[in-house]
């Protein structure tokens, strides 16, 4: 999947089959915070720590967030939150395709 398949699947009523990861980029890019923060809430590697780490961005609880950067090894991210959901997105499907 692309990004701009992926980004035009937020249409859509419901999500296409994606990973955990992905799933979750998808609530939160739909407004739907509380879903995307439970679906990477237990995962324990890094991606899903950046994940939780932006997510806590978007709600607005910099400490939360700068604990779940430093559990994916990145640093704080001060780009815009559209920025920041665009390259987590480009990473986790570039990674999927491999």
């Amino acid at each position: 999947m692309t990004l701009q398949e992926f980004q035009k699947s937020l249409q859509q009523a419901t999500p296409p089959g994606l990973s955990a990861h992905l799933l979750a980029l998808w609530h939160a890019a739909r407004g739907d915070w509380h879903h995307a923060h439970d679906l990477v809430q237990d995962l324990p590697d890094a991606d899903a720590s950046w994940i939780h780490a932006y997510l806590h961005r978007v709600e607005g609880d910099l400490s939360n967030a700068h604990y779940w950067y430093n559990r994916a090894g990145k640093p704080p991210c001060h780009t815009s939150l559209d920025k920041e959901w665009t390259a987590l997105a480009e990473a986790l499907l570039k990674e999927k395709q491999k």
